[in-house]
């Protein structure tokens, strides 16, 4: 069976399971359609023809597998100041014109545009859609619409709001803020209940069938209308039939002037933004581990945006929520999203009447709790944990984005971000000499198939793309080893993605380690900290890296000593001809036996001075020997090897083992003595073993593998190496 019929058995063997899960996304996606149309105040409908449209076009043209798309939390507070300032119609143009910005970056190869941003600067913007969200919604939620200037306003007068509902004295309004409170109640305790049938709808979904059986309630059993004052239940929602009557035109009018525009780009930045964290994030949950095609999605996206601005609704986007909600029911293709506006028609056209039945307070309640979990005080608490400079950057964001507007304040968030790393680096000159240069290196390696990436000069938010276009190139199921032994500078923003990746290759049986961050200070013991090089670090009391910790359990398992200070003493290196010519600078992370005659460390030195100076880092083995045995160096025989013996060197053979004369290259002053030393077990152990470098100085021996940082799998191979080795010399002499 060819692939491309094997792919449609796939597609269709798993089409029941993404049918219900777009069954159940859609009853999430109605509810919080309108409440989000509602909250920007453009008509009810408008949420559901986004999620329609951007259902349909979305599964159809775009790169992703398990996302869900529609109307988006984030651009509530974009939409509404455009709605205000542009009139609904004006307002429709301005998200025809972003869609078609969208598209514009997905052809231009921008689905990279998240990676510039940092990470607290997108979670400061978040908290402050958050608060945007929640300060509108809440005075609606307790049946107190009002009409204030910012989004300050809004926040400060919450208090006021809930005093006033205890001096209500129209009955209606009373009703609707009960309506309110019992739906946040709903919201924020739902969870806790562990009943897999009433788990089977979610919370969204539950708040409308409630509020609609108690319209009806009172409408057919007690005779009376509905308690809620009728301007605060949903309107507007027009009938099947009138809904392509009622399609509105674009005002574009407005398209040359300075506000239409800066509506324009701040809903492509936050719709951009949002759905390309949303994918990143989706990726994780998906279990068969595919990574989208991100600007293939982007262009999706924008095509859906500007079909759904031309007929009423809203911007596109990929939303995290609705899209994790598939993920866990069982969605596994782009056939739950496509579902997933189809139930939506379905529900519109079926129970459009029912759905004014709906108390305005009730849908509100599911934006408040949306606002509320944007802007949850558990993400100060966790910033607060990875540096206190997290927090001033995730506090400028929001604050500007609060006083001013998006843009602005995630503007000021990147520049506050950049500021604190030229304060930590003492100077920008790290940025500015270094900025434009590659500093990403990455080679696959014969011997293991390990992917080894060498990042120089520093990685922060303003290079990361570099980094991460290498990594997304490496397939998941195989082993990678990031070096940052040659960084200065290391931000926030790529350890937390570095994290990212390291449960992407776990997950999908590859091994993801990042090395060479050993002499990086951080004032935090959070992973995701920011690191920076700090000379002669390593002294009791400094917070262990990921690796120092996983060396120490290492040291346990093997039943050795670890000491990850810097060892002032490392003379035991200058009788080796490897060290010569190079100057040992610290020899750090020892793992040894009590005696030290068994010791692995990693060691840094350099060769050559002034300009031609180059530092290097490796991990070594040093195996002290209780018998003298001779001097000699052993290597693998490549092309330089080769090239000696032309030179005049000898390479020793070891008789009846041509193999090993081929594939090794053996040297040394005493040749009768080694030939005795490398007996016919000795022989066969180095062959069926992998290579090493390794050196005799008549007392030990020095062993390493590569000029670079060993990684954890790594060192455990050579803690193996070296104790079978160590023990097949003591059996032979």
């Amino acid at each position: 069976m060819n692939s491309k019929k094997n792919n449609l058995n796939i597609f269709f063997k798993a089409l029941p399971k993404n049918i219900f899960s777009g069954f159940v996304v859609s009853l999430i996606a109605l509810p919080l359609g309108l409440g989000l149309a509602m909250a920007s105040e453009a008509p009810p409908i408008a949420g559901i023809i986004a999620a329609v449209v951007g259902g349909v076009l979305v599964s159809i043209l775009g790169g992703s597998n398990v996302t869900i798309a529609g109307p988006g939390n984030g651009l509530v507070g974009v939409l509404l100041v455009a709605i205000t300032t542009l009139g609904i119609e004006g307002a429709y143009a301005a998200i025809i014109c972003s869609g078609v910005l969208l598209i514009i970056l997905g052809f231009l190869k921008m689905g990279k545009l998240a990676d510039f941003f940092p990470a607290s600067a997108i979670q400061g913007m978040l908290a402050a859609i958050g608060l945007i969200i929640l300060g509108k919604q809440f005075h609606i939620m307790l049946g107190n619409k009002l009409s204030l200037g910012g989004s300050i306003d809004y926040l400060l007068e919450i208090p006021a709001t809930i005093i006033g509902v205890f001096s209500y004295q129209d009955s209606g309004l009373t009703f609707a803020a009960i309506a309110g409170v019992s739906s946040l109640i709903i919201m924020v305790f739902y969870g806790k209940i562990r009943n897999r049938f009433l788990q089977l709808v979610p919370a969204p979904m539950w708040i409308v069938l409630i509020a609609i059986a108690i319209s009806y309630y009172y409408e057919l059993v007690l005779q009376q209308p509905n308690p809620v004052s009728p301007e605060y239940m949903i309107s507007g929602i027009p009938a099947p039939a009138q809904i392509i009557n009622e399609i509105p035109v674009p005002n574009f009018a407005a398209i040359g002037g300075i506000g239409f525009w800066l509506s324009v780009l701040a809903l492509t930045l936050v719709a951009s933004i949002e759905s390309l964290l949303s994918i990143k994030a989706v990726d994780k949950l998906d279990p068969q581990k595919r990574r989208s095609n991100v600007n293939r999605d982007l262009k999706a996206l924008g095509l859906a945006t500007v079909g759904s601005g031309f007929l009423g609704g809203l911007n596109v986007v990929t939303v995290i929520a609705r899209s994790s909600v598939n993920v866990n029911n069982g969605g596994s293709n782009r056939s739950s999203n496509f579902a997933h506006a189809t139930f939506l028609v379905i529900f519109i056209v079926l129970f459009s009447s029912q759905l004014t039945r709906i108390p305005l307070p009730a849908l509100m309640a599911i934006l408040v709790y949306t606002g509320y979990k944007l802007a949850s005080p558990g993400q100060i608490k966790k910033l607060f944990s990875i540096g206190k400079e997290q927090l001033i950057i995730f506090f400028t964001t929001l604050l500007v984005t609060l006083f001013v507007d998006l843009i602005t304040g995630i503007v000021a968030g990147v520049l506050m971000t950049f500021i604190i790393h030229v304060f930590i680096n003492k100077g920008a000159s790290i940025f500015f000499r270094n900025v434009l240069k590659p500093n990403v290196l990455m080679f696959r390696e014969q011997t293991t198939g390990t992917y080894y990436v060498s990042v120089k000069h520093f990685c922060s938010f303003l290079n990361f793309y570099k980094l991460k276009q290498k990594l997304d190139d490496i397939p998941e199921d195989q082993d990678v080893v990031v070096d940052f032994s040659m960084c200065r500078f290391v931000d926030h923003t790529v350890m937390e993605n570095l994290s990212g990746y390291q449960e992407v290759f776990l997950k999908r049986d590859g091994h993801f380690e990042v090395v060479g961050l050993d002499l990086h200070g951080t004032k935090s013991e959070h992973p995701f900290a920011l690191r920076r090089f700090v000379p002669g670090l390593q002294k009791k009391g400094t917070t262990l890296t990921r690796r120092q910790l996983t060396l120490s359990e290492i040291a346990r398992d093997f039943d050795l000593q670890y000491e990850p200070e810097k060892l002032v003493d490392a003379h035991f290196l200058d009788s080796y001809r490897f060290f010569s010519t190079k100057k040992i600078e610290r020899v750090y992370n020892r793992l040894f036996t009590e005696g030290s005659s068994f010791k692995i460390f990693d060691v840094n030195y350099s060769e050559g001075e002034f300009i031609a100076k180059e530092e290097v880092k490796t991990t070594m083995l040093h195996l002290k020997l209780d018998n003298n045995i001779p001097s000699f160096t052993l290597d693998r025989e490549g092309f330089l090897e080769k090239v000696t013996l032309f030179a005049g060197f000898k390479d020793i053979p070891i008789e009846n083992h041509s193999d090993f004369t081929k594939r090794f290259y053996l040297k040394g002053k005493n040749e009768v003595a080694i030939k005795q030393f490398f007996t016919d077990k000795l022989v066969v152990f180095f062959e069926s073993n992998p290579y090493y470098h390794i050196e005799s100085n008549g007392e030990a021996l020095l062993i390493y593998s590569k000029e670079r940082i060993a990684g954890v799998k790594e060192i455990k191979s050579l803690i193996d190496f070296g104790l079978r080795l160590e023990a097949t010399i003591i059996e032979e002499n």
